[in-house]
């Protein structure tokens, strides 16, 4: 379907490819995916697909939580000042393997090194307004071993990996349908930007005439 297409086209493609290409999730691991809009999700089907578990969402409201455990994810929280508590209590205390930030806010990239175990990874595939900062200490990145990995795009190949996306969904195995919460006419597209600015969606997808 078009609007399935329009979506592995952005969103599907960095959220997977940041669990599977950037942050080489494996089986039985523990992922915490910060942010569950349309990359977070596709995050969170990723992780699911390669057999991961626990998997941890957090976003900062819960309209998401239905989609996010539809797609694979074993928790949901929102994310305020118990978050971190709550990811080490479903990783016996130590934090989990794979931490990916979809937000691309500074201070929940900060949340998502303290997120991580010692030895884990961070993936960081949201994206950050240009010349803002994020305090990620060398004291902790060296003392803990832990590594923070960058990814743009899912890291994706496209020519490889559209069509694996689009088999996954055509046979059953990754349920983009539920990440279109509503789809608007071009005339609405501001009625688009603004429920997606208030977190109204997963992903939304604009229909042209025609």
């Amino acid at each position: 379907p078009p609007a399935v297409g329009a979506l592995i086209g952005c969103a599907v493609t960095t959220g997977v490819g940041a669990a599977w290409h950037t942050g080489r999730v494996r089986p039985g691991q523990s992922v915490a995916v910060f942010g569950a809009g349309g990359v977070g999700l596709s995050a969170i089907a990723g992780a699911a697909l390669a057999g991961a578990g626990p998997i941890l969402a957090l976003d900062r409201v819960t309209d998401h939580e239905a989609e996010a455990r539809a797609l694979g994810a074993t928790a949901f929280f929102v994310n305020d000042g118990d978050a971190l508590e709550a990811i080490r209590q479903h990783t016996q205390g130590r934090g989990a393997d794979l931490v990916i930030d979809t937000t691309g806010v500074p201070a929940v990239q900060e949340q998502c090194l303290e997120a991580a175990r010692p030895g884990g990874t961070v993936v960081l595939a949201g994206l950050a307004p240009m010349g803002s900062r994020t305090n990620l200490p060398g004291a902790v990145l060296v003392r803990q071993e832990k590594t923070v990995a960058g990814c743009y795009y899912g890291s994706a190949v496209p020519a490889r990996d559209f069509p694996r996306l689009s088999a996954l969904y055509l046979g059953g195995r990754l349920p983009l349908d539920r990440l279109v919460t509503r789809t608007y006419p071009l005339d609405a597209l501001n009625d688009a930007y603004a429920d997606l600015d208030a977190g109204r969606l997963a992903r939304g997808v604009v229909v042209f005439p025609g």
